[in-house]
């Protein structure tokens, strides 16, 4: 367990000690004393959050939607700077899901949550009940990694795969960090590009441009969280010019890159989740 200051919050961080069983996989841990109107930074991932302790999460939607609790979110969750967390005392494993076994996981297709926030008790009825109850049973961190890793690992195994075409256009988008040209993903699959967009997008949630930009711009956030400069980001990122990168990162997130370079998610992020 570590501790990450950032301006009035503390946050404890425990981070898994072994690999999940399922690839795709990456859990944390969390432990934070007060949380106040934290910016969702989108990414590139089905979000999991499974809460367990004497406080309760609240994600705040600019749209006026709001969800206590345990939920899941498809990839890009936050985009436009639309999603807010807080709370008080809030305990949670932190779940990040590969959107190609994102469908297998969670019992339903990441398009199927649209873009929205949803509580998890929706998808997964009684046991998410159950294992928020397991979690606040036992006393480690390793001990809830380890309930977590094994309900994800069960439900991976009785799950739906997602087609090998799309599993492996996603793989191309990840590995280029979005620099793919996604036009050509198509015939290196031997589809046409109608068949590949349609099955992409029903499959894990945004079609392959909006996979490819998302990619794109999580690894431009994190190196300008790390204090490279924007120009540089722009350059090594495949982005046209600094005003391109500038335009992403609007988007995205609904700030210019040097209020993102302070974004707490983003700077807790290396703690979490070590690249």
């Amino acid at each position: 367990m570590g501790t990450f200051v950032h301006g009035a919050v503390v946050w404890d961080v425990a981070c898994p000690q072994r690999p999940s069983r399922v690839a795709g996989v990456t859990m944390a841990g969390f432990r934070v004393r007060r949380l106040d109107a934290l910016r969702m930074v989108p990414h590139p991932a089905v979000t999991l959050l499974v809460e367990f302790g004497p406080g309760s999460p609240v994600m705040d939607c600019a749209a006026g939607g709001q969800q206590r609790g345990s939920v899941v979110a498809g990839p890009g969750l936050g985009s436009g700077g639309a999603v807010w967390a807080r709370g008080e005392n809030v305990e949670c494993v932190q779940v990040r899901l590969s959107p190609v076994i994102a469908r297998a996981v969670l019992g339903a297709s990441p398009a199927d949550l649209d873009g929205a926030v949803v509580p998890l008790d929706d998808l997964w009825g009684r046991e998410a009940s159950r294992i928020r109850e397991r979690l606040n049973d036992v006393s480690s961190w390793q001990d809830r990694f380890a309930l977590t890793d094994e309900l994800l690992a069960r439900r991976h195994e009785a799950g739906a795969s997602v087609d090998a075409e799309v599993a492996w256009a996603w793989h191309r988008i990840v590995v280029s960090r979005g620099l793919v040209r996604v036009d050509g993903l198509a015939s290196e699959v031997g589809w046409s590009r109608k068949r590949l967009w349609s099955r992409f997008r029903s499959q894990l949630g945004l079609p392959p441009k909006r996979a490819a930009k998302l990619v794109r711009f999580d690894h431009a956030a994190h190196r300008l969280v790390a204090g490279e400069g924007a120009a540089r980001v722009a350059a090594d990122g495949g982005y046209t010019d600094q005003s391109h990168l500038h335009r992403d990162v609007m988007a995205f997130t609904g700030v210019t890159p040097v209020n993102v370079a302070g974004e707490p998610f983003l700077a807790v992020d290396d703690i979490a989740w070590p690249r």
